[in-house]
């Protein structure tokens, strides 16, 4: 796929990840949230707790999986933990780390507390 095919295929699916949490009543806090450590596709709050969600769009889940580096966990984190500094608790906000993997034919499977593993 092309560049510019790849980039809407995966904004067509960050869209449709965000469209499935708020559907299952987690409410999308942020989209491609930016900071000087990176950028984290979607935010979503859950009461208290903030859902960290990376979205990765491939033929088949298994090959979307394999997207995920470790040097791309690390900026998650290193995003996350500016985000988390802007709440009241700061550092102690509850969170995790989703991944949602998005194949051709926009199945989607998500791993909750994919980062803990």
């Amino acid at each position: 796929m092309s560049g510019a095919g790849s980039y809407h295929a995966g904004i067509a699916a960050e869209a449709a990840v965000a469209r499935l949490y708020e559907t299952g009543g987690t409410p999308i806090a942020a989209r491609r949230w930016r900071s000087e450590a990176g950028e984290i596709d979607l935010i979503a709050r859950n009461g208290a707790e903030i859902i960290f969600i990376e979205v990765k769009q491939s033929r088949s889940h298994a090959e979307a999986a394999l997207h995920l580096t470790g040097r791309q966990m690390a900026r998650i984190y290193a995003s996350a933990s500016v985000f988390l500094g802007q709440e009241p608790a700061g550092q102690d906000t509850a969170a995790r780390f989703d991944v949602a993997l998005v194949d051709d034919a926009g199945r989607i499977e998500i791993i909750e507390n994919a980062f803990a593993a």
